[in-house]
């Protein structure tokens, strides 16, 4: 087959129309357009887009989970995407959603459950020190929550259900054998309270047709496949990795039965230096007009070599780096104007103060004679976060090379 070629803009505008910006109405986030009513029905496009939304427990701005929707849909109700992933109430039976390792803890629909559950088994395996040594505890907790349903940890009673002296992280062996139930399938979320899993009896909460397993070789086209779709393009490493394949073998393997099938296309991108491939049904935009904050944990960015070989933009998180080694602040947001990522902030909700705090603010250097003009598309995006997170203000608070027009930008609306 002869391979086509796709120049580095026509892949960027790929990418972004494969992950749900500037198509099928999502217009909030472009030049001059009014923002659309967001619904439940948009909230689950976005899921059935992107495939999962990664978790994380940070929340200095706000969780990452609430972020992907914010940025393909504009402002929306939080309270919708709780409801559509049964958070912040009491889940009691297995609803639409449910959490798998997928890319990593995820949200995931939960009629994903069996093409995931290979994993589990293969968990199991890798921890069978660990299920022989709690075997007891197991089966205690085993019979806890048969007894008392649905439950998180902390509901869970049982006299080794303590914290050890090491703080938050130090979890104690209830938390880490339910942990381990969880990974290898025994237990599945219903949802979450307090943002605490609630879990349940995989043999009780599951419907029939959740639980059987897809084959491994079977599951692994299908995931490579939906990472073709949610990519739009895409090298080998970067189809592994939408799912953490564990194997490149497996994933090579993949690739090739959906090459031969004629669903992937095998292309050249300018300036990769590696094949890449082309979901087949995957039109080419002729324009994206984006304008975004990203979660670190967005999948526009959250394969780092990706993002460095898409955007030359080298990102890392900083929340694990230590404060006085942090070049961009501590929660750092990549920001999308048009079809590239154009600069990163770092960003603070002050929920007692009532204000979103800017507290780092860096465009790249590539960008930096526009530097102004970005600054003043990306405001409109900044001020509508304050407003999604209830604050009545935002600040300017700290340093960076793009402080200074971002603060001339947001000046007038500030208050």
């Amino acid at each position: 087959m002869a391979r086509a070629r796709l120049s580095a803009a026509q892949a960027r505008r790929v990418a972004f129309a494969a992950q749900g910006f500037g198509v099928q109405g999502l217009g909030a986030h472009g030049l001059g357009a009014s923002p659309p009513a967001v619904g439940t029905r948009q909230l689950s496009g976005v899921v059935a887009t992107l495939g999962l939304l990664q978790l994380d427990t940070v929340n200095v701005f706000e969780r990452s989970h609430y972020l992907p929707p914010l940025a393909r849909l504009g402002a929306y109700d939080r309270g919708l995407l709780d409801r559509l992933v049964a958070h912040d109430r009491r889940p009691r039976v297995l609803g639409r959603t449910t959490e798998l390792w997928a890319h990593e803890a995820a949200i995931v629909p939960v009629d994903d459950v069996p093409l995931l559950r290979f994993r589990a088994d293969r968990f199991r395996a890798r921890q069978a020190d660990q299920f022989a040594a709690q075997a007891t505890l197991m089966a205690e907790l085993r019979a806890i929550v048969a007894d008392r349903g649905p439950s998180t940890v902390g509901e869970i009673e049982h006299p080794s259900n303590v914290r050890g002296p090491g703080g938050w992280w130090d979890r104690g062996d209830v938390y880490h054998a339910i942990h381990a139930m969880f990974r290898a399938g025994e237990l599945v979320v219903l949802g979450r309270q307090r943002f605490e899993r609630v879990y349940d009896l995989a043999e009780r909460a599951l419907p029939e047709r959740l639980r059987h397993v897809v084959p491994q070789e079977e599951a692994t086209v299908e995931l490579v496949r939906r990472a073709a779709v949610a990519l739009g393009v895409a090298t080998v490493d970067d189809l592994r990795d939408y799912h953490r394949l564990a194997y490149l073998a497996d994933a090579r393997r993949a690739i090739d039965a959906l090459v031969d099938a004629g669903e992937l296309l095998p292309v050249t991108v300018d300036g990769w230096g590696v094949p890449a491939y082309l979901h087949a049904a995957q039109r080419i935009p002729r324009r994206i007009d984006a304008t975004a904050l990203l979660s670190p944990f967005d999948p526009i960015v959250w394969h780092r070599p990706r993002a460095l070989r898409m955007f030359d933009f080298h990102y890392r998180i900083s929340i694990y780096t230590p404060a006085h080694e942090r070049e961009h602040g501590y929660y750092v947001l990549p920001v999308v104007v048009g079809d590239e990522v154009v600069g990163r902030i770092d960003l603070k909700s002050d929920r007692q103060a009532g204000v979103l705090r800017v507290q780092h603010a860096h465009v790249e250097p590539a960008f930096a004679e526009r530097s102004r003009a970005l600054a003043e598309r990306i405001a409109p995006r900044i001020h509508e976060a304050a407003a999604w997170q209830g604050l009545e203000s935002v600040a300017i608070a700290g340093p960076g090379s793009w402080a200074a027009d971002l603060a001339a930008a947001l000046e007038p609306r500030v208050g």
